[in-house]
């Protein structure tokens, strides 16, 4: 087992009368995809918030790297990367321009064809924003994440509206840059896409984790609890009927 980089204890929020993270203890392992699911209102933003600094820690504790990341915000600050589920950048400036631009509020020279190589968008170097399909935005969010060399990366809902071709190009990339060293905490309302690229998930209702293992562990305790589907499933969905007609490859607009 790979040592901890992630380590939440005991971890609470509180808005007024509502608990909304009631004492969450989980840790992430060093080049692990970790997915953090459950339903709108279970905590699951409070909780990375917290993590990343946007958001007071009203109990618990928080290590990042060995970094209590109560105490030492901005440290933490320069070992992670956030990627947001909606994103605004400046329309006019090119791709390299914002990459630039990105390094110098974290005081680094950056290479912008490189982080544009890491998303698969190095013919987009001189493009605008504006330019950009909705893939190619959420692609570019995650190279602009990845600007101060992160030994963290928080994605959250990264494919959300995207169609079948691009998601599953995106998988993809998270794949590789989980390759090269990264750690990865995403969050995901898509239960395939958990299954595709988590090592382990943990599953949060009303602020509590209520589930924390490998997607196959938590499919096969399901099954031996005698759990049964009411429709058998086939061996293709539709996405796979899409897929074969339309073909793998991604479309850029």
């Amino acid at each position: 087992m790979s040592e901890p980089i992630l380590e939440v204890r005991n971890l609470t929020k509180r808005y007024g009368d509502l608990v909304a993270v009631n004492g969450v203890s989980f840790t992430v392992n060093r080049q692990e995809i970790f997915g953090i699911l459950g339903p709108n209102g279970a905590g699951k933003t409070s909780t990375l918030e917290m993590i990343e600094t946007l958001r007071p820690i009203d109990g618990g504790e928080i290590v990042l790297n060995g970094i209590d990341v109560r105490n030492h915000p901005q440290e933490v600050k320069r070992l992670i990367g956030v990627q947001l589920q909606s994103s605004a950048f400046f329309d006019k400036l090119t791709l390299g321009e914002l990459l630039l631009l990105f390094g110098e509020l974290y005081s680094r020279r950056v290479d912008p064809l490189k982080l544009l190589e890491e998303v698969e968008l190095q013919d987009k170097l001189k493009a605008q924003g504006a330019e950009l399909s909705g893939g190619q935005k959420q692609r570019f969010s995650i190279a602009a994440a990845l600007v101060n060399e992160p030994l963290v990366l928080f994605l959250d809902e990264p494919t959300t509206g995207l169609d079948p071709q691009a998601r599953r190009h995106l998988w993809g990339v998270i794949k590789r840059i989980r390759s090269e060293g990264k750690t990865i905490v995403l969050t995901t309302h898509y239960m395939e896409e958990a299954e595709e690229l988590c090592d382990r998930v943990a599953i949060m209702d009303e602020g509590k984790i209520i589930a924390n293992a490998p997607p196959h562990v938590l499919i096969n305790m399901l099954l031996s609890n005698g759990f049964t589907k009411e429709r058998v499933e086939r061996l293709a969905n539709l996405e796979d009927v899409f897929l074969n007609l339309t073909g793998h490859s991604l479309r850029e607009d």
